[in-house]
């Protein structure tokens, strides 16, 4: 059985009609930018999420670029992220001039380990961005103590974590401000780019706002340097669809990497949940030691999958000029070098899962 590492086609056709209604709206009204959808969404996602306030913005890439520049970070400074994760994570940090300091990861989790955080803190340190990678939180108690302890701000990219929760948490909530991506393969995914800022700072939430709209309050008159990075509306009609499905999708991930955890038991080494997380598998990412053989047989029996991320941030060609060298960060190295993921939408059906298991496992008994 052929099985697609993705089935949005699904996800859309059990909306359809939802969906077109939602859309056509938006076009007998021609409000495409700032229309009242874009409000109602923010207010849903504040509820959802817990959060006093919610800014929805272009894409998950700029939700971490205005929340940078929201918590000041400027031109010179340091910002301290993970290696493994996607470009945006480091990107954004470049983009506001700033300098990416990477610190290493908890081989488990993929996400940064708290042991290493302080020492990387320099006096030029303005800002911690962990991520909540694959749909996992990151161990936000341990990370907000040492950022308490020097005083810095903590910016969650929670792009692939939209309803994974930390201690009861949501995602997003740990820290001073978080950021989601509503990239259309994201667990809550827009048929394009759109992302969102979560905050309980009146502040920030004002200064977010101006920095959306090429840093004014009112058109005409601005009191910053921002950018154009307003939500669609129609995008914002989408999502307001598909929020109240969120929650039951998140389940039917957790239940189908429920299933792959008991078949892979003992012969695969399956995804570490921590003992405080919500899991809501972004990915089913595993890790194997022979990764290229794996994809040559999956190619072959029609198993999608793919290799988030083959080359962490650090040993990037754009990154050469920090000074990282191979060796320097090792666990992120490492899993770099042997993870996969595999199927785990929530569309995926039982035969389809099946068929992934079985054929995993073919291959270990081979």
């Amino acid at each position: 059985m052929r099985v697609p590492l993705l089935n949005m086609k699904a996800e859309y056709a059990d909306l359809q009609e939802q969906i077109n209604a939602a859309i056509s709206e938006v076009f007998a009204a021609t409000n495409f930018i700032n229309g009242k959808q874009v409000t109602e969404l923010e207010e849903q996602i504040a509820a959802y999420c817990g959060s006093r306030f919610a800014v929805g913005v272009a894409s998950g890439t700029d939700a971490l670029l205005l929340a940078l520049r929201a918590v000041g970070v400027q031109p010179g400074d340091e910002v301290i992220t993970v290696p493994f994760s996607f470009f945006a994570t480091a990107g954004t940090i470049a983009n506001v001039g700033a300098k990416p300091v990477f610190v290493d990861i908890d081989p488990q989790t993929f996400n940064l380990d708290p042991t290493k955080l302080e020492t990387v803190i320099s006096e030029r340190t303005r800002a911690i961005m962990p991520v909540h990678l694959f749909g996992q939180c990151a161990d936000m108690d341990a990370i907000n103590e040492v950022a308490a302890r020097h005083k810095l701000p903590v910016i969650e990219d929670a792009a692939q974590a939209i309803s994974a929760r930390y201690k009861d948490k949501h995602a997003g909530t740990l820290s001073a401000i978080g950021c989601f991506s509503f990239y259309p393969t994201k667990n809550l995914g827009a048929a394009g780019d759109g992302g969102m800022v979560i905050t309980d700072d009146e502040k920030l939430d004002q200064t977010l706002r101006k920095l959306k709209k090429h840093g004014g309050s009112d058109d005409y008159y601005h009191d910053l340097v921002g950018y154009n990075s307003r939500l669609d509306t129609i995008q914002a009609a989408l999502l307001l669809v598909k929020l109240p499905h969120l929650n039951s999708w998140s389940e039917a991930r957790r239940a189908n990497a429920a299933y792959y955890d008991e078949r892979f038991a003992g012969k695969l080494e399956t995804p570490h949940v921590a003992e405080y997380a919500y899991h809501i598998y972004n990915q089913y990412t595993i890790q194997v030691d022979r990764r290229d053989d794996l994809q040559a047989f999956l190619k072959e029996r029609g198993i999608g999958h793919k290799v988030y991320y083959p080359l962490p941030l650090h040993l990037q060609h754009c990154f050469a000029g920090l000074g990282y060298k191979r060796g320097d960060l090792p666990n992120a190295e490492r899993c770099a070098g042997r993870v996969i993921s595999l199927p785990i939408h929530a569309q995926l059906t039982a035969a389809e899962r099946e068929s992934v298991a079985d054929t995993m496992l073919e291959l270990v008994s081979g």
